[in-house]
């Protein structure tokens, strides 16, 4: 099994390019450009909702936002789980 792998955007733009043209497989594209199927249909997901304004999925924004905001959220919880356990004792 090999570790994660980094990929350039100019790759990721030509996989996703190539597979939303049509006339081959999904599965054929990450095959040629040497992608696990599932990294390239993420690809594709996201590309599509940047594409129909998040009609179809999370935009980067949109993303973005929600890690953020679960980010707030875990500090927050993690605060006040500090504070509890201080008044506790």
């Amino acid at each position: 099994m090999r570790g994660r792998r980094q990929f350039s955007d100019e790759l990721r733009a030509r996989a996703v390019g190539r597979a939303l043209e049509g006339g081959v497989t999904l599965a054929q594209v990450a095959r040629d450009l040497d992608l696990t199927p599932s990294v390239l249909r993420t690809w594709v997901a996201r590309a599509r909702a940047e594409r129909d304004g998040g009609r179809s999925g999370l935009t980067t924004a949109e993303r973005d936002e929600l890690r953020r905001q679960r980010k707030e959220l875990r500090v927050a919880r993690l605060e006040t789980r500090r504070r509890t356990r201080r008044s506790a004792t």
